[in-house]
């Protein structure tokens, strides 16, 4: 039996996925996991110490950490409609010089440094936190990912921009925003057996959506069955069982590689 070391985040995107795989619902082919739950930003960082030996991680990552990982094929979150929200507080108008992110490291914070370069400031925070800093006027405005997104309009917040419709105007390509990685020095079977039991895990949640619910909620910032329903449904899609030709091609052109 194989165990290896297994990070992904508490958001229902995630654990939507690995549910199958981490409660053994599924035939893991001898696989176990000791799973940890990270912030995005702390995902990232661990990745860039090569802490675990699967990780999520956010797409613009990966030119930092291309030596030491590989993308899977399988349980990237990328699609079309998906990207990080732009918000501001209502009736607050003018320049933005100072924007909040949910770390330096994430997809989010990339566009916004591509597609906003006039921004003069950008301060990480927790993702959950970033909609209530925004409202209590701690920055010009907040770059929102995950269940926030669903959620803004309950506050006393407003769209900017919708930063995935921007790089697919851009673009024409699916917006890349996570992707599993795992470790280039575990040996190339052990990685195509992960790979498969991951996209069976996939597979099983596509198949039975309930199955997973009381876990998923376990670890959710906002436990609404509806929020969670929209989460999943947004970020959880083909893209996530295969990357495929355009998947790929996205990925390119987010990180400018080569080769995963």
């Amino acid at each position: 039996m194989s165990r290896l070391r297994l990070y992904i985040s508490p958001c229902p995107n995630d654990t939507f996925m690995f549910d199958a795989m981490v409660n053994g619902r599924i035939d893991c082919e001898g696989l176990s996991f000791d799973v940890e739950y990270h912030d995005i930003e702390e995902l990232n960082s661990a990745a860039e110490c090569g802490v675990a030996d699967i990780s999520k991680i956010s797409c613009a990552l990966l030119p930092a950490i291309t030596k030491r990982y590989a993308l899977l094929d399988a349980g990237a979150a990328l699609g079309r409609g998906n990207g990080p929200l732009l918000v501001r507080r209502k009736g607050d108008e003018g320049a933005l010089h100072h924007v909040i992110v949910p770390g330096l490291h994430t997809t989010a914070n990339a566009l916004m440094q591509s597609l906003f370069p006039e921004v003069e400031r950008r301060t990480p925070m927790l993702f959950s936190e970033v909609a209530a800093a925004v409202e209590r006027g701690e920055a010009d405005a907040g770059v929102l990912i995950h269940e926030g997104r669903f959620v803004y309009e309950r506050r006393n917040l407003t769209l900017v921009a919708d930063l995935g419709l921007e790089w697919e105007a851009r673009t024409g390509l699916p917006l890349p925003l996570g992707g599993i990685v795992i470790k280039r020095d575990i040996d190339p079977a052990l990685r195509e057996k992960v790979e498969r039991v991951l996209r069976r895990s996939i597979e099983y949640a596509f198949a039975n959506p309930m199955a997973s619910r009381e876990w998923v909620k376990a670890h959710a910032q906002e436990m609404e069955d509806e929020v969670i329903d929209k989460h999943i449904a947004l970020f959880v899609n083909n893209f996530s069982l295969s990357l495929g030709d355009e998947g790929r091609a996205a990925m390119q052109r987010l990180t400018a590689l080569d080769d995963f």
